[in-house]
């Protein structure tokens, strides 16, 4: 009898140390599970294990934006397709149970069915790079807004001596006077003193991070253009706003079917609402929030500075919408505008 080639499909349940692999035919027949490294070596050898059992078609993989980055890389560099698999569904985990190889195993089945997969992003381009720029940035801002709060909560409860100086102060004096206190040292145990430290370490770590801020924008901004120019162009595209979209693109934003994939991405499309006789669509309280919220930027910066967006809120106001709804229109035809700027205007963000 003639001996046809096995075609085999693969799923990997990804962790931080160990990935966990599973084979099936096009069938979805078994062929075995392992555990393999999540290192160089292990992928290597998890590749050579898949490719043992015959014709390599595809390997789904789970978490390729956390610990299954370095697998996805690795598997793309050797020209094998991967596809990106949601987490199983929770009825078929209670069903099923949970461990590695099962989690394994539905990766596998679900790659092969092309069920709940997705093209994963590219991570070696500049899109990345603005990534892990961002990532930093969002850090130092969300502290320094957490410094801020501190100062205001221990003025709440300092001595009154210290709290009748600071109370009524705005943010920028208030971090200025903080900053320059020069309390004495010696005298720790006394309230006042240790209040006027602790609102001087406070005040300067606010400085400090403002400064970071400022370095990172000054790497962000360029390399935004440089990446997209066309979009920073756009109306209520600042370089944050423009650097979020990037992000929720990817390094190959042609991974996006089309521009109504792109605004359920986003959370902007709009899911229907209708019972009885009311016919209605309301929000999508899923997809990407940072895209959403970058998306809402760019309609409030509209709704004020563009005269289309004006005329356009008047006459669907008169058609009885609400500001909500109105708001939910618009960033749906901001998306749309958006995509094609991506996948289209000179977005291809390639590494250089």
């Amino acid at each position: 009898m003639a001996q046809y080639e096995v075609e085999v499909t693969g799923g990997v349940d990804t962790h931080k140390d160990t990935h966990t692999a599973a084979a099936i035919d096009s069938a979805g027949r078994v062929l075995g599970s392992a555990q393999f490294s999540a290192s160089a070596l292990g992928y290597r050898k998890l590749l050579a294990w898949l490719k043992s059992f015959g014709t390599l078609l595809m390997v789904g993989v789970e978490g390729t934006g956390a610990y299954g980055a370095g697998l996805a890389r690795y598997l793309r560099e050797h020209d094998v397709t991967v596809v990106e698999i949601d987490r199983p569904d929770r009825k078929t985990r209670r069903w099923q149970g949970k461990s590695d190889p099962v989690d394994a195993e539905a990766a596998a089945r679900a790659a092969l069915a092309g069920r709940r997969t997705g093209t994963p992003k590219f991570r070696d381009g500049r899109v990345e790079a603005l990534r892990a720029l961002r990532v930093a940035r969002r850090s130092a801002v969300q502290q320094r807004s957490d410094v801020t709060r501190q100062i205001k909560n221990l003025i709440v409860t300092a001595p009154e001596g210290v709290r009748t100086m600071l109370r009524h102060l705005k943010d920028k004096d208030l971090l200025t006077i903080c900053a320059g206190f020069r309390p004495s040292l010696d005298q720790v145990g006394d309230p006042v003193t240790a209040t006027k430290i602790a609102l001087r370490s406070l005040a300067r770590r606010h400085r400090d991070l403002g400064q970071e801020i400022d370095e990172l924008d000054e790497l962000i901004a360029p390399l935004t253009q440089e990446i997209n120019p066309a979009l920073t162009e756009l109306n209520g595209v600042g370089p944050d706003v423009a650097g979020q979209l990037l992000v929720t693109a990817g390094d190959n934003p042609d991974r996006l079917r089309s521009e109504a994939a792109f605004a359920m991405l986003c959370g902007v499309a709009p899911l229907p609402a209708s019972s009885g006789r009311a016919h209605r669509h309301r929000l999508n309280r899923g997809g990407d929030r940072a895209a959403n919220a970058a998306l809402y930027r760019i309609v409030l910066c509209r709704l004020r500075w563009d005269q289309r967006t004006k005329q356009y809120v008047e006459r669907r106001t008169k058609e009885g919408l609400s500001k909500k709804e109105i708001i939910r229109c618009l960033k749906r035809f901001v998306a749309r505008e958006i995509y094609h700027v991506l996948t289209i205007t000179n977005a291809t963000a390639a590494a250089p």
